[in-house]
């Protein structure tokens, strides 16, 4: 199988091109490597992909139709996966161009490219700041998401709502994924996970906001990907279990189905590095909310999954890459973060 990744370099992107990898599928990988974040992150983690002789890797951005075309052409997809996109909720405020750019006009290049080339498959990330500061917890995929705080929620909720109008017109199965805030290894580095690991190793103070009074649905990497590609083998029709009557089209949480506070995630992170941190409490930031936290029974009814690695084992696994990634002579001038 065949199968075309955008944000191959990214996260995500990363950890589930290994995975596909793995598992004998043919990757064609699309990144931009744009200078959000820790470039040379971004190129190590390609430079890791590179080495499988069934990965291929096209360095452009989304905005770039023609180069995007002509990449997922010649990648001849069963399935496309669409990770890429600018992302930070905080980021949204000081450069509100950027997602524009890429969250709108990038995706729906992507879209145009999916209506040319008629995957079985397509599935494109969302994301849980859609729901807001809606009350109603655990969100339901059926949950209210019409009130985003953010410029970065509001085009992933553009995102949602252009791919079902795609879906409906050209019959491209679509599935939508809500993400809830994803850490592990390879982490991105403009991440409260990432940031709380690289401060207190350090002995730097990090910023706890809203006093910490805050929870999250902290979902490790590896468990979305098997979500991801449980799902990748069940392209919706319209009516069927979660899917729009109008469309091949269904969105899915994926997330532990767990709140964790922050000052225990906090607490987490002190324990398996063997240090505490020294806290700077803030107050709440613009574009914050005070919780999420998925409700996963569709993803479980869907493929029979249900994420389960505990905090514990996935701050464990964090804190190992970390030690060994900046512990090499040539990542430790990294150790900032970018």
């Amino acid at each position: 199988m065949r199968i075309f990744v955008t944000g191959a370099a990214g996260f995500i992107g990363f950890h589930l091109a290994k995975r596909l990898l793995d598992e004998g599928w043919v990757v064609h990988g699309f990144d931009g490597l744009t200078a959000y974040g820790d470039v040379a992150l971004k190129r190590d983690r390609l430079a890791l992909l590179r080495e499988h002789g069934a990965f291929e890797a096209h360095v452009a951005r989304l905005e770039d139709m023609p180069t995007l075309e002509a990449a997922a052409r010649e990648a001849a997809p069963d399935v496309i996966v669409h990770l890429a996109a600018q992302a930070g909720v905080r980021y949204s405020l000081e450069n509100p161009r950027a997602f524009v750019d890429s969250n709108l006009l990038g995706a729906f290049n992507l879209l145009e490219a999916a209506r040319l080339l008629k995957p079985k498959h397509l599935l494109m990330a969302s994301t849980s700041s859609v729901y807001g500061a809606g009350p109603q917890t655990p969100f339901h995929e059926e949950s209210r998401t019409d009130r985003p705080l953010t410029l970065y929620a509001a085009s992933k909720k553009a995102n949602e709502v252009m791919a079902h109008a795609y879906a409906h017109l050209h019959d491209i199965p679509t599935t939508m994924f809500r993400f809830f805030t994803v850490y592990g290894p390879w982490g991105r580095t403009d991440m409260a996970p990432f940031k709380f690991v690289n401060a207190i190793e350090k002995g730097e103070p990090i910023d706890v906001y809203n006093n910490g009074v805050m929870a999250r649905d902290f979902t490790f990497v590896d468990d979305l990907v098997e979500g991801i590609l449980r799902l990748i083998e069940l392209p919706p029709a319209p009516g069927s279990d979660g899917a729009s009557p109008d469309a091949p089209f269904r969105v899915v949480n994926i997330g532990r189905g767990e709140m964790i506070n922050l000052l225990d995630f906090i607490a987490t992170i002190e324990e398996k590095l063997g240090k505490t941190a020294i806290r700077n409490y803030l107050p709440m930031q613009q574009g914050d909310v005070p919780q999420t936290f998925a409700n996963c029974d569709l993803l479980e009814r869907l493929t029979g999954y249900r994420p389960g690695t505990s905090v514990g084992d996935g701050i464990a696994a964090l804190v190992a890459w970390y030690r060994d990634y900046y512990g090499r002579p040539q990542a430790s001038r990294r150790a900032s973060g970018g």
